[in-house]
């Protein structure tokens, strides 16, 4: 689809998705492949260039994962970051020392090559973000050092005839000073136009549409209210106008009001969307059921059905869904992914419904969506929500799901979604929500006593969802959301913070 291209191959770094977007905000479209793709999975003439990024494994270990050599053969680019520089320098009959002790963490790096092409334009000292147990000892032939440490001899290495470069430290992470720049200078070096942008991919995607779809192929799609969706809905039907259908399937385990929120929403849009009032039908199938990974097959199951139902009533041959990269990368394994829990957005759907799948927001991670469904005219308050999970509330409802649980949660979660915006803490959090736990503690109101639910409320900020940190809100915002959720949310009378990072936790808690 795209003019240009780098491949970036994951051998396990907590930090490949870091480079993925760090190219991307330097204005260069990149995808994640495994470790051992080969040319036929990578290659193409769009293939500007490769890089190999870092990993928890040692090239001194057996068995540990390498580059398919055919790849140096493609004749682009390749740029190692840390593991992928040793690999490199492995491969080509460099030595590789085992350190005496881990370096992790800042450190000052010299280039001492006035000729460097990836430092070309900046101070020979700077300060960078190490992290390795291994480094190269001595460089293969033809290459050339190119900057160094106190403790790493070889801190980067330069095949300029071959453009073969690595590097021991990682650009992509905010703590190296000159990250992007260095990054900038390897694009540079692959030819790259620098021309990804919101506005470039909404042009080229609707080609791709109209091209996928045909001059008469009509589309249906499942409008949750989330950003994801709602953007996918913009462009499809930016595509191929009123042949494509919304399906909006109101499961009884959405935000409080939500029906009536995505209806405002659309209104100025001539969409056309299928209302579908279904929350007795999931409450009702829901009853009794505690376990996480069984909630999560009965809902996707009465949607599936239900949603079936309404889309062959449309006879709609594609099915439109909002899925991103993230999701892709999760429930496919790329790079080694591990997959945590199933996605109700990623495959499944297609095999029972007999429906071909477009996907137009695949490609994108969710802050380049956010870019597309502004430049489409979505509002800023939809273009900035917070995730939504798939199954819904049923998913911070731990334990079994019933009406009255789900009014508390609702109730709650609206007062703290109201409470972090008004304070001005909305967009500086990546998500916010609140659980109704399982659990019922000991309480006073008035004189008496009172033995009620708790209440846990979640906020994190993260970059791409991969990793996340709890957000340090105020202690004052604290302190009013869980005074109203007390005083204004009958049956709870406890709340408490949930200050855990992901990992060990994931953000949602089923």
């Amino acid at each position: 689809m795209h003019h240009e291209r780098i491949a970036v191959l994951d051998f396990g770094s907590q930090y490949t998705h870091l480079i993925t977007r760090r190219l991307r905000e330097l204005g260069a479209f990149c995808l994640v492949y495994k470790h051992d793709a080969n040319p036929d999975e990578i290659g193409g003439s769009d293939l500007k260039g490769i890089i190999l990024s870092g990993g928890p494994n040692s090239v001194l270990e057996p068995g540990s994962p390498g580059i398919n050599a055919s790849l140096f053969r493609l004749g682009v680019p390749i740029l190692g970051i840390c593991y992928g520089m040793q690999l490199l320098a492995r491969d080509f009959k460099g030595k590789i020392c085992r350190a005496e002790r881990r370096e992790y963490g800042k450190a000052a790096i010299k280039v001492t090559d006035a000729d460097s092409a990836l430092f070309k334009g900046m101070k020979i000292e700077q300060d960078v973000w190490m992290s390795h147990g291994d480094h190269v000892e001595a460089i293969p032939e033809g290459f050339a050092v190119v900057a160094e440490t106190p403790g790493v001899p070889v801190a980067a290495m330069e095949n300029r005839a071959t453009k073969l470069f690595g590097i021991q430290f990682h650009p992509e992470v905010t703590h190296t000073q000159f990250g992007n720049a260095l990054l900038l200078n390897f694009l540079h070096l692959c030819g790259m136009d620098l021309d990804w942008n919101a506005g470039n991919f909404i042009e080229e995607k609707i080609k791709d549409i109209r091209k996928q779809v045909g001059p008469a192929g009509t589309v249906v799609l499942g409008l949750s209210g989330g950003v994801d969706s709602s953007v996918a809905a913009l462009l499809l039907h930016k595509a191929i106008g009123d042949r494509l259908t919304c399906v909006f399937v109101d499961t009884g385990l959405m935000r409080k009001n939500e029906m009536h929120h995505v209806q405002g929403t659309f209104a100025p849009f001539d969409l056309s969307i299928k209302w579908v009032d279904a929350s007795d039908r999931f409450l009702g199938e829901l009853e009794g059921v505690g376990d996480p990974e069984q909630k999560r097959k009965i809902i996707g199951r009465v949607f599936i059905e239900i949603f079936e139902r309404e889309a062959k009533a449309t006879k709609a041959k594609f099915l439109g869904q909002g899925t991103l990269y993230p999701d892709v990368i999760e429930s496919s394994g790329i790079g080694g992914a591990v997959l945590v829990k199933s996605h109700h957005n990623v495959g499944g759907l297609p095999e029972r419904m007999n429906m071909k799948l477009v996907e137009p927001l695949r490609e994108l991670f969710k802050d380049e969506a956010r870019r597309v469904g502004s430049t489409l005219g979505l509002p800023q308050d939809m273009v900035m929500r917070h995730p939504f999970p798939g199954p819904g509330l049923a998913v911070r409802v731990p334990g079994p799901v019933t009406h009255e649980r789900v009014r508390m949660l609702q109730e709650a979660d609206d007062i703290f979604i109201e409470e972090i915006k008004r304070a001005n803490w909305y967009e500086h959090t990546s998500q916010a929500f609140a659980v109704l736990l399982p659990v019922q503690t000991v309480g006073i109101m008035g004189d008496e006593r009172t033995y009620e639910n708790m209440c846990a409320l979640r906020a994190v900020q993260s970059e791409d969802f991969m990793t996340a940190d709890w957000a340090r809100l105020p202690h004052e915002l604290l302190e009013r959301c869980a005074q109203r959720i007390v005083n204004e949310v009958k049956g709870i009378n406890r709340v408490v913070y949930d200050i855990t990072s992901k990992p060990p936790a994931t953000i949602e808690y089923e």
